[in-house]
């Protein structure tokens, strides 16, 4: 009997996961991608430490994505424990750090990568590197061999779609897999996990690359966070800016406009501040702030932006320390955020990530239209959508 043959198009996590999920049955798989290997991005990502899901209770966990209803039943058979085990059978032993953040022992994700292409490839799963899908209809991919400039076309039993968003279009997810599918099955991609903007003077200049530590930021009607923020100089970078990069697309959306708070001083309240504030009038403003908490980087930060006439009313200050406002021009250029919102829209789909219109044809990864914060929740609904893509193939053809 000859074997059912599927197609998996792109090598990133959500494609390897749904290779890992059919090679487990009698098909013939093959993986095409169009760089030179495989996983190019959780390469990157792994380079200061593969951080590849989280600790915190699923719940939570499942909260923070904008569409937790749709992507709960994958990630609860998907989860950080089962994350975990699954590493462990690739020989790769992992760690919760301080935060929940879930790492490999050795931080890096090469040898997890070379551990799971390893595994694949004794279970007979065929890699095409340098091969680009340049046209899908119906089962049939349009595959050009880049290296030897030959096109040609192939008939698929299944199709699975694991091509990634436009965030680092070099690593390979470039979003030319859109022309495949019609303008109603897509929601436009925004940056996500992306610095935002703001003009400095030239003033700031020599602060550009140092943090705003300890620091609060949030959106009005918006969860508030804790941690640091990089001054750059085209304006804020760091992942408490990430964590608030839902709610100020969702107020640039409602307003027109983006506005960042922050206190500067979250340790301390507002009547606490006021009364540091007053208690020494005799020094020099700079010898005050710093008493307080208020380092060089922060101190740059409420010069830029605060009227100098209210620096010595100590009311006036107070407020502005704890809720100092920034207005945004923007985020930075979707080819370097870290992640995107938007993509194949989950109307386009049915409840088993195969497309309506396309019915041999199911999607999965960065290329669906959900949204997360960095801290493991990328790569955990990469992995949960890859392996429900694949479980449903099976399913298909098994009927």
């Amino acid at each position: 009997m000859t074997k059912k043959c599927i197609a998996i198009v792109g090598a990133g996590p959500a494609g390897l996961m749904a290779a890992e999920v059919l090679s487990q049955y009698d098909y013939e798989i093959h993986v095409y991608e169009h760089k030179p290997s495989a996983a190019r991005k959780f390469l990157m990502a792994g380079k200061t430490g593969l951080n590849i899901s989280h600790a915190e209770e699923l719940t939570q966990f499942i909260g923070r994505y904008d569409q937790a209803e749709w992507l709960a039943p994958w990630i609860h058979s998907c989860d950080a424990k089962w994350i975990r085990q699954w590493m462990q059978g690739l020989g790769i032993e992992s760690y919760v750090g301080s935060s929940g953040r879930i790492f490999p022992l050795e931080m890096k994700a090469a040898p997890l990568l070379r551990a799971w292409l390893r595994r694949l490839a004794e279970h007979q799963v065929q890699f095409h590197y340098r091969h680009r899908v340049e046209h899908l209809a119906g089962q049939i991919l349009t595959i050009l061999d880049i290296k030897q400039q030959k096109q040609q076309q192939k008939v698929f039993d299944a199709i699975i779609l694991a091509c990634g968003a436009v965030s680092w279009p070099q690593l390979g997810s470039d979003g030319a897999w859109q022309q495949w599918l019609k303008a109603d099955e897509l929601n436009a991609f925004q940056a996500s996990n992306a610095g935002v903007c703001h003009i400095w003077s030239s003033y700031m200049q020599p602060l550009f690359g140092q943090p705003l530590k300890r620091v609060a930021a949030w959106v009005d009607g918006a969860e508030k966070s804790v941690g640091d923020i990089v001054l750059s100089h085209y304006g804020l970078e760091s992942g408490l800016i990430y964590k608030q990069n839902r709610a100020l697309r969702q107020q640039l959306l409602a307003t027109g406009q983006m506005t960042l708070k922050l206190d500067l001083l979250p340790e301390l309240t507002e009547v606490e501040l006021v009364q540091k504030l007053q208690s020494s009038k005799k020094q020099s403003t700079a010898n005050l702030w710093r008493k307080i908490g208020i380092d060089q980087t922060k101190a740059g930060l409420i010069r830029e932006l605060v009227a100098k006439k209210d620096w010595n009313n100590p009311s006036v200050l107070a407020r502005h320390i704890k809720q100092l406002t920034v207005h945004l021009d923007g985020f930075r250029a979707i080819d370097e955020a870290i992640s995107c919102a938007g993509g194949v829209k989950q109307s386009a789909l049915t409840d088993d990530l195969q497309l309506k219109q396309h019915p041999a044809v199911f999607c999965c990864g960065e290329m669906l239209d959900w949204d997360a914060p960095t801290g493991g929740y990328l790569l955990t609904a990469c992995f949960a959508t890859g392996r429900a893509a694949a479980q449903a193939v099976h399913k298909m053809v098994l009927n």
